[in-house]
């Protein structure tokens, strides 16, 4: 079985997850290939090499034309990616994540009706790449199952479409309940939404790395650079005998 392990000791964000898989083999071609089966426009990815507190690592980027986006509903999204080509294993993974987000938000705003659920940062064109890039990620490396370490949050404020919130943020929390997670001293975001509905849905448990014979490893920088500890996601792929 090939398993991949994702070692968040600095946080896990959306970007950070697709550049840690590019770093550790997945084409940046193959994913642009599948990202145009979506019907979205007016943005370009690109994924260049940096170093963060001296380990070299990828980041990536995507970059949105024009600023003022369209909110978009869980049911919009949803439709959006099944209305495309991509393979039904990327259209179930990535329907999952946005489920996992949708019910937060529900919770922490107090909605009930699911066709009200109202995306914003989450509902960004970026956002949404980065949540069907991963999906893409997981099926293009054949990636059977996902572990994750403890999650680290930062701490400090943010301003958001909702107005200032504290940093974990409220959805962030909701969604990683029952998930192992600390306060540690950085004064920043380290788990964003996108990426902890990504690892709360990829993830079959959470703590020590699995024994596996590792083939791969990547590291996926955040694009804040913090003195105390390298800004990077850590994902180690190999295989294991189960």
């Amino acid at each position: 079985m090939r398993i991949a392990y994702l070692d968040c000791f600095s946080g896990i964000s959306g970007d950070m997850t697709i550049a840690a898989f590019l770093d550790a083999g997945l084409d940046l071609k193959i994913l642009k290939r599948e990202l145009k089966k979506l019907k979205l426009t007016g943005y370009k990815i690109k994924a260049e090499k940096v170093k963060r507190g001296g380990l070299a690592g990828t980041k990536f980027d995507c970059i949105v034309k024009g600023r003022n986006q369209p909110h978009r509903f869980l049911n919009n999204i949803l439709e959006l990616i099944d209305e495309s080509t991509l393979k039904k294993r990327v259209k179930d993974i990535a329907k999952k994540i946005f489920l996992t987000i949708g019910h937060a938000e529900a919770k922490v705003h107090g909605l009930t009706k699911k066709d009200r659920i109202e995306f914003h940062e989450v509902g960004d064109v970026d956002s949404i790449i980065d949540i069907v890039g991963s999906a893409i990620a997981i099926d293009g490396l054949d990636i059977d199952r996902v572990y994750a370490s403890t999650l680290n949050f930062g701490r400090t404020f943010a301003k958001s479409r909702h107005g200032t919130i504290p940093i974990p943020g409220p959805a962030a929390l909701e969604i990683l309940k029952n998930v192992p997670s600390q306060i540690i001293d950085i004064d920043a975001e380290l788990v964003t939404p996108t990426g902890a509905a990504i690892v709360k849905t990829l993830s079959k448990s959470f703590g020590r790395m699995p024994l596996m014979k590792i083939s791969d490893i990547g590291y996926g920088a955040g694009t804040k650079v913090i003195k105390e500890i390298p800004n990077m996601l850590r994902i180690v792929i190999g295989k294991t005998n189960d």
